[in-house]
């Protein structure tokens, strides 16, 4: 499956190409890179910006550039690759169909990963109708990341709107819970100290004990106590309960919209 073509290495990409390094899965000498905006000495080892006469060498080739753009940055690509080039799509949104369609009908999955495949603590949702286009996608993220094989295309719009989009959800709230706690009088840098703490540590004693987060939930609320208390609000009425659905409809609306 490689050599493997990145068309474009911004946040995303640049978080994979880390990941992949750190997990010793592909070497920097398995990677093509195409971005007018890298700097080649940032990706020692990596062929970066070769002639477009090369790029018929790569067997996988990664979407990674904003959906926006996508048409236009693959627009002088395509003549030059392999017949038998797969596509791996993460530009959220696009349909498969579509995407295939510009790469002249090659093979193509789609992934919706998360930026912590960075330090191999990603999620990923992948979808492809092919099955060897799948097991390309999987190959590519299973080394970083939680991985769930969609069985609809549909649902990458949800699964966009619940993972993809959701880390930004918890830095949000991170941020309401710091400034909440300089509100209540604590040092903004103790505020944040202690927020980012409690976080961390929380999520960590999730995934070590393998249990439900509502048992987990439970476990730190006692009745008529501080947590029950705050939790009457935040599960309450207008909060989480309502507030989430809606936020997920925005993501899923906005994630049809970028699919045209």
């Amino acid at each position: 499956m490689t050599p493997i073509l990145l068309l474009g290495a911004g946040r995303m990409g640049g978080a994979l190409i880390q990941g992949w390094q750190a997990a010793g899965a592909f070497d920097a000498a398995d990677l093509i890179i195409r971005d007018p905006h890298v700097d080649a000495a940032a990706f020692a080892g990596a062929v970066v910006n070769p002639p477009l006469e090369t790029l018929g060498a790569a067997k996988t080739v990664l979407l990674a550039v904003k959906p926006q753009i996508w048409r236009e940055a693959i627009a002088d690509v395509v003549p030059h690759l392999a017949p038998d080039a797969v596509i791996v799509s993460i530009a959220a949104g696009v349909r498969a169909a579509d995407i295939s369609q510009a790469f002249g009908g090659r093979r193509v999955a789609r992934v919706m990963p998360t930026t912590a495949v960075a330090i191999g603590q990603g999620a990923a949702s992948l979808y492809a109708d092919d099955a060897e286009a799948l097991a390309r996608a999987r190959a590519l993220f299973a080394p970083l990341a939680a991985v769930a094989e969609l069985a609809s295309e549909d649902l990458m719009h949800a699964a966009t709107a619940v993972s993809g989009s959701a880390p930004a959800y918890l830095y949000a709230f991170i941020e309401a819970l710091e400034a909440a706690g300089a509100a209540q009088g604590l040092d903004p840098a103790q505020s944040a100290r202690l927020a980012r703490a409690t976080i961390i540590g929380a999520a960590a004693l999730m995934a070590q004990s393998g249990e439900e987060p509502a048992e987990l939930r439970k476990q730190v609320t006692s009745p008529g106590g501080t947590t029950a208390a705050a939790l009457s609000v935040l599960m309450g009425a207008g909060g989480f309960g309502d507030l989430l659905p809606k936020a997920l409809d925005a993501a899923v609306a906005r994630s049809k919209e970028l699919g045209g």
